[in-house]
């Protein structure tokens, strides 16, 4: 018997993220347990298990949650549920989120840094900085509240004392975002080691935000 259109949708999303889990895992931005990510599902979400290694992920592994923080199907969310289903409530234009425990970006976090316009390649992330939210115990409303205010006008933020987080339209894209803030921490952390690199202007950073409004988009 074949699927309906959204069960097939599902099972695709489900096949994804297992796809994004190995692959985050096998590029070092998460090792073991650590980090998670999440898609949006029209009318509910689904969101990595808590606690289980990206090897030991199955694509039924995934948890159907709805949009009050309850799980729809069998498994236990990640503990950090409530930041992912805060985003994609206030963030209609989140279709996927990716959390890491990656070893610059937690670094800086760790610092309680953001990371400024020292590359033009920091608009990927949607504005000039990249924001450092306060840290807050994981898995509460608390570092969800923060996380939010990091975000607000971005796709992405570090956590104090944690990780990152990032998202995009769909899966794909939250992870290339999360890639790219991973590398440019590191090449900001390289930077420091020389001096203070300079920081690109507000107007310059402006037109980074023109350009890329049309950046990989060919005329049709």
């Amino acid at each position: 018997m074949s699927k309906a259109p959204g069960e097939a949708d599902e099972a695709l999303l489900r096949e994804q993220m297992l796809v994004a889990a190995f692959h985050l895992d096998a590029i070092g931005l998460n090792r073991g347990s650590t980090g998670n990510l999440s898609v949006r599902v029209g009318e509910y979400w689904l969101v990595t298990p808590s606690g289980v290694a990206a090897q030991d992920l199955a694509p039924q592994s995934m948890v159907r949650m709805d949009f009050n923080g309850e799980p729809l199907g069998p498994g236990k969310p990640s503990s950090e549920w409530r930041f992912h289903r805060d985003i994609f409530v206030s963030r209609p234009d989140a279709g996927a989120i990716v959390h890491t425990h990656s070893r610059f970006a937690a670094a800086f976090s760790c610092l309680h840094r953001d990371i400024p316009a020292f590359h033009y390649m920091i608009a990927i992330a949607g504005g000039d900085t990249i924001r450092c939210a306060p840290y807050a115990l994981f898995g509460t409303q608390e570092l969800s509240d923060h996380a939010l205010a990091a975000l607000e006008g971005r796709k992405a933020c570090l956590l104090g004392n944690h990780g990152l987080i990032a998202l995009g339209a769909d899966l794909k894209r939250a992870v290339a975002v999360a890639i790219e803030v991973e590398s440019l921490c590191e090449q900001y952390w390289t930077a420091l080691q020389l001096g203070e690199p300079q920081i690109l202007s507000t107007a310059q950073m402006q037109w980074v935000h023109e350009k890329f409004k049309t950046y990989g988009h060919t005329n049709t």
